[in-house]
């Protein structure tokens, strides 16, 4: 019969276990154990390096309030997840900064989250910053060859002039949207999109970006005559970049300058990656798109606005005694309030504007074609419909109130950094002015 030497096995065991540690010090990726309540067992040189910027007082004790505020949703994540063991997120974008046009890109922050046991959470980090630009352009030339590939049926092509009028009719666009000649000959393409959902800065932007990229993307709800809206994948591409496609050369040969706008049905694959979607770009608790998404959309406005200047403003929100409503009525009250907070901001913006909760009890709005007068009248309704409301928890009312910051964009803004460090400056002024009230960036209402 075989005996185990006591003293080997626990030789043995030390041996593995400075072979761990050191493997979790010399890994490429950051690596994090961790308690299912966040705290941090064990972490290596490489995840104190990614983390050590969001940490408060340079404090790593805790994985989910370090990353608290700029991805809020991967604690509740984690609560939820239902099974025994598994992956509970797989590279979930967190966006640590955003980039300065022409000079350097964002800086993203992906996580893996694994569920070991019943006790213990292991974090996967890396940094995604140069992956996210390569995805970005890895997207639209899919985009494209989903476009023009053959055997598409719900699609329309549209002739656009040099200025995105419609020029002519054709079955497909009968087919796909019920409009008639009459409908749309020699209206703006927006006419396919619903009210107030587009601007007209924006219907230009989306020409200047065709020109300049050779085609401009989106994705978002179209009507057709009767009412009825479809989801649609809408790319525009300018005529003579169009010439590999037999429709549209029979369409367009008689054009020499203009645009061909492609609108896509694809109702049916939404909703077969409308979790996934979620995932990235929705906030977990309230709904709202995510940091992710804010950040994404403020590259995009910027960009725009260095092409084009035009009005854009930024609204940054933080409830009032946040952490009082959940010391009181419990943390199931306080995410009660963050999701009605949330549904009166979605009432209360427009679905042209960016609606994001960008940490734990702060949410912001990124405001295109808005100048600083109209977003502190949009913020100073939205403060009032708050504090006209409450919730109700266990028969008890609780009241609530929200502080707001206001910035606006202009040539001394270098970045969406900026512009959200002068709204978070004015949110700053605005709770330690008493609270309950909006204050606009200093400087903003005489630039």
């Amino acid at each position: 019969m075989n005996t185990v030497n006591t003293a080997d096995f626990e030789i043995d065991i030390v041996a593995d276990h400075e072979a761990l540690l050191q493997f979790l010090y010399l890994a490429p990726v950051g690596l994090i154990q961790a308690t299912m309540n966040g705290d941090i067992q064990l972490i290596n040189p490489l995840s104190a390096q990614l983390l050590m910027p969001l940490a408060k007082e340079g404090m790593l004790s805790n994985l989910f309030d370090v990353l608290e505020s700029v991805a809020p949703e991967l604690r509740l994540m984690v609560s939820a997840f239902p099974h025994e063991n598994g992956t509970v997120c797989e590279w979930f974008r967190a966006h640590l900064s955003a980039g300065t046009q022409g000079k350097r890109d964002a800086r993203v922050l992906g996580i893996s989250l694994i569920k070991l046991d019943a006790s213990r959470l292991m974090a996967v980090l890396n940094d995604f910053s140069q992956q996210v630009a390569q995805e970005r352009q890895l997207k639209h030339n899919a985009a494209w060859l989903n476009a023009v590939s053959a055997g598409i049926a719900d699609y329309a092509l549209i002739p656009l002039d040099e200025t995105g009028l419609i020029e002519e009719w054709n079955a497909g666009i009968g087919r796909l949207t019920k409009f008639s000649a009459q409908d749309i000959i020699g209206q703006p393409y927006s006419v396919f999109y619903p009210a107030d959902s587009i601007s007209t800065e924006r219907m230009r932007d989306f020409l200047c970006e065709a020109e300049e990229d050779g085609w401009s993307l989106s994705e978002g709800w179209r009507i057709k005559a009767d009412g009825g809206r479809f989801w649609c994948s809408s790319m525009i591409v300018p005529v003579e970049d169009f010439g590999d496609v037999e429709e549209a050369a029979a369409l367009f040969d008689h054009k020499a300058s203009g645009y061909a706008l492609i609108l896509r049905d694809i109702t049916d694959q939404q909703k077969d990656m409308g979790e996934h979607v979620r995932t990235m770009y929705c906030d977990y608790l309230t709904g709202l798109s995510n940091r992710r998404a804010l950040f994404e959309a403020a590259e995009l406005e910027l960009k725009r606005w260095h092409r084009h200047p035009r009005p854009l403003s930024l609204i940054a929100i933080d409830a009032d005694f946040f952490k009082k409503v959940n010391d009181t009525f419990g943390h199931a009250a306080g995410d009660l309030v963050l999701r009605q907070i949330s549904l009166v901001l979605k009432e209360t913006a427009r679905d042209i504007d960016t609606v994001a909760r960008i940490g734990g009890e702060e949410f912001a709005v990124l405001l295109p074609s808005t100048d600083i007068e109209g977003a502190l009248a949009l913020a100073e309704r939205f403060r009032k419909r708050v504090e006209a409301d409450c919730v109700t928890v266990d028969g008890a009312q609780i009241r609530y109130t929200v502080s707001v910051g206001v910035s606006t964009m202009d040539n001394t803004v270098a970045s969406f950094d900026d512009l959200l460090a002068r709204a978070d400056k004015a949110l700053f002024d605005a709770k330690h002015g008493g609270r309950n009230r909006v204050v606009a960036a200093s400087g903003a209402l005489h630039g």
